[in-house]
C-alpha cells in the first residue's frame, strides 16, 4: 500500500467536515440545489406574497405585486430595445426600488447584470463597462456627468436615467438631502437618453419568454481586488439559488414571509445584494431601504418597523456603539445581528455586548462565493471566529504557494469548494489558473485569505495574503497589530501596512485615529510603548501616523490597498 502524503492526510481530515456537528438538528450536511433559475424562484415567491409589503423607501411602501409589475415592464422595454440573452446591462444606482426593478428586469430576459459602485470615478466606470462588454447602463440623473465622461472611453448603446425622487412619498426636499439636487430636467434637454419612468409607462408587463438555464450567467459583480484592476466574478443562476438554499438550511428559524431587515448595506456590493435584496425576494421578507444610510434614521426604523434582522460591517457596529440612541434600542427583539465583509475587532464586540446585551453574529464570504461561505451557527456563536462552512460547502487550509493541504490548526490559505463558488473570472485566464486547482476529486478556489481551523471546525481569520508584512524575514500579520491598537482606550480606529525598506524588507507603519477627546494628545511614543507591552519586538510599529480617519472601501472595510498605493506614490515622488 502506498503511503499517503501529509497533504493527502490533511485533506482527509477536512473531508470529515468536523463542523457539521454544530448544525442544528435536521439541517442537511449537503444541499440538493433545485434545477431552477433566479427568476423562476423570485416570480414564484413574488406571486405567493403579492399583497405583502416588499420594501419601504422613506415611508413609501411597495408591495411585491407592484415591484413584479414594474420589473416585467422594464424587461419588456429592454427586450424591445434589442437587449438579448447573454447581453450585459450595468446598474449604477443606490439602494432604491429602481435598483430592484432594474436587476430583476435584466435577469428576466436572460441578460446579465453588472453592478457599479456609485463611488467609482469615470475611469473606473469606463473600465468596468469595457471589460464586462455592457450594452446599456441604468443610472441616477445625479451620476450622469460621470457616465458621460466614461462613455468617451466605453461607448454604450443605451443610457437609461432615473431620479431618486420617482419613488419617494412626495417629498422633493428629501431627495435633495439624500443625493443632492435632482438634475433630470437638465439632462433631459440633451434628448439622446432614455428615461426609466417613461419606459415603465410605455411598455406592458409582458416580456417574451426566454429559455434560461441554471448554468447561465446571472450577475457579474466586480471584486475590489488587492492589486491591479477589479475582476468580474462570473456568477450563475445556480450559484445564487444554491446560496439561498444553503442559508435557509443553516438558519431554519428565519421564517419565510415574516422577517423585516434594515437594507442599508449597498445592493451594488455582493453582501447587500445577496443576503438582503435576494434573500428578501426569495423568502418574502420586507426590506427598509436606505439610499444614503444615516445612523439616526436606521435606529428609528428598527423601532418603527419591528425589524427582526440587522446586517452590518464592523465599522457600522463601531459607529453604533458610539451613538447615544443605540442604548435606547431593544436589540433583544432582533433575531440576528449579522456582521461580515471585514473582521470584527474584539474591542468593538465587547463594547457592543456591554451596551446591548447581544452578541454579533460573524460570518465570512467574498464576491466569489456569492457573498457567504461561513457563518457562526444558530445558538453557538464563537467569539473571534467567522464560523463554520455552510451546508454543502467544503473548506480547507492550504499552502499559499503550493497545491498542498496543511493540517488543521496550522495557518495557511483558505480554499473552498461548493455550489456557490464562482464559475470563473471574466477574461482572466492567468488569474483563473492561479485561483483554481483540482484535488480529491473536487475543484478548489483560493481565497487569498490566511486562516486557521480549530479542533471543532471553526475558522479564524489571520490575514489577507497581500497584507502580510515581512520584517527581517519574519512574518507580521497586520490584523494582529491592529487588534492590539484597537484595545488602546484612546484609539478609535487603526490600520497597519508594510513600508518597503532596503535594510529590513518592510517597516511596520500604523495609521492611527484617536478618539475625538484625545486628538492632539496621543503621542507616537505612547502608541509604541503600548504595542511593546503586548507584541514581540519585531511586530511593533516603527512608524506612527495620526489621521482624522482611515480610508475605507465602499462597504466600510479598511482600504489597505489604497494605503499601500499612497506609500508607493510618495516613494516614487522622492525618487
Amino acid at each position: 500500500m502506498t503511503k499517503k502524503s501529509k497533504s493527502e492526510q490533511a485533506l482527509e481530515e477536512y473531508f470529515k467536515r468536523p463542523w457539521t456537528k454544530w448544525y442544528r438538528p435536521g439541517t442537511p450536511v449537503d444541499i440538493n440545489v433545485p434545477e431552477a433559475t433566479v427568476m423562476e424562484k423570485v416570480e414564484e415567491n413574488y406571486k405567493r406574497w403579492a399583497d405583502k409589503v416588499a420594501v419601504v423607501f422613506y415611508g413609501r411602501k411597495l408591495k411585491f405585486k407592484e415591484l413584479h409589475d414594474a420589473f416585467l415592464r422594464f424587461a419588456t422595454a429592454l427586450y424591445d430595445l434589442g437587449i438579448r440573452k447573454g447581453d450585459v446591462v450595468a446598474i449604477y444606482l443606490p439602494n432604491s426600488p429602481q435598483f430592484i426593478i432594474t436587476y430583476f428586469g435584466i435577469l428576466k430576459i436572460g441578460a446579465t447584470a453588472t453592478t457599479v459602485s456609485p463611488l467609482y470615478t469615470p475611469r473606473e466606470i469606463a473600465y468596468q463597462l469595457r471589460d464586462s462588454g455592457a450594452k446599456a447602463i441604468v443610472c441616477l440623473d445625479l451620476h450622469y456627468e460621470k457616465v458621460e465622461k466614461a462613455l468617451e472611453e466605453a461607448p454604450l448603446e443605451y443610457v437609461i436615467i432615473t431620479s431618486i425622487e420617482e419613488y419617494l412619498p412626495g417629498r422633493q426636499s428629501l431627495a435633495a438631502r439624500l443625493v443632492g439636487k435632482p438634475v433630470t430636467a437638465e439632462v433631459k434637454k440633451r434628448g439622446e437618453l432614455l428615461y426609466f419612468k417613461d419606459l415603465l409607462e410605455k411598455y406592458p408587463p409582458s416580456p417574451p419568454e426566454v429559455k434560461i438555464s441554471p448554468d447561465d450567467v446571472a450577475v457579474l459583480p466586480y471584486t475590489g481586488g488587492t492589486t491591479g484592476d477589479p475582476k468580474g466574478a462570473v456568477l450563475t443562476h445556480k450559484n445564487i439559488v444554491a446560496l439561498q438554499e444553503q442559508m435557509k438550511a443553516m438558519f431554519p428559524d428565519i421564517e419565510d414571509g415574516k422577517e423585516c431587515a434594515i437594507a442599508a448595506l449597498p445592493f451594488y456590493h455582493i453582501y447587500g445584494q445577496s443576503v438582503i435584496m435576494l434573500t428578501g425576494a426569495f423568502r418574502g421578507g420586507t426590506g427598509i431601504l436606505f439610499a444614503k444610510p444615516e445612523l439616526d434614521e436606521m435606529l428609528d426604523a428598527i423601532q418603527d418597523y419591528n425589524v427582526t434582522l440587522f446586517y452590518g460591517v464592523p465599522t457600522l457596529y463601531k459607529y453604533l456603539v458610539d451613538h447615544p440612541k443605540t442604548k435606547r434600542i431593544n436589540w433583544k427583539k432582533i433575531k440576528y445581528l449579522f456582521c461580515g465583509a471585514d473582521t470584527l475587532h474584539e474591542a468593538t464586540r465587547k463594547l457592543w455586548i456591554k451596551f446591548t446585551g447581544r452578541e454579533i453574529h460573524e460570518g465570512y464570504g467574498l464576491t466569489e462565493t456569492t457573498a457567504v461561505s461561513h457563518t457562526n451557527p444558530p445558538g453557538r456563536n464563537k467569539p473571534g471566529s467567522f464560523g463554520i462552512p455552510l451546508p454543502g460547502t467544503y473548506a480547507a487550509v492550504a499552502d499559499p504557494d503550493k497545491n498542498e493541504f496543511l493540517p488543521p490548526g496550522e495557518v495557511g490559505e483558505l480554499v473552498l469548494s461548493g455550489p456557490q463558488i464562482l464559475r470563473e473570472y471574466l477574461n482572466k485566464p492567468e488569474e483563473n489558473a492561479k485561483c483554481f486547482f483540482e484535488a480529491g476529486g473536487m475543484r478548489w478556489f483560493r481565497t487569498g485569505d490566511m486562516v486557521r481551523m480549530d479542533e471543532e471546525g471553526y475558522f479564524y481569520f489571520v490575514e489577507r495574503k497581500k497584507d502580510l508584512i515581512k520584517y527581517k524575514g519574519l512574518s507580521v500579520y497586520a490584523h494582529e497589530v491592529e487588534e492590539v491598537l484597537y484595545q488602546h482606550p484612546k484609539i478609535k480606529e487603526a490600520a497597519v501596512i508594510g513600508v518597503p525598506d532596503p535594510e529590513v524588507g518592510q517597516k511596520i507603519k500604523a495609521i492611527v485615529v484617536p478618539h475625538p477627546d484625545y486628538r492632539g494628545k496621543l503621542t507616537e511614543e505612547e502608541v509604541i510603548k503600548w504595542c511593546e507591552e503586548k507584541l514581540a519586538h519585531y511586530k511593533v510599529p516603527k512608524i506612527i501616523e495620526f489621521r482624522g480617519e482611515v480610508p475605507k472601501t465602499d462597504v466600510g472595510k479598511v482600504d489597505h490597498k489604497r494605503l499601500r498605493e499612497e506609500i508607493f506614490k510618495l516613494q516614487g515622488e522622492k525618487i
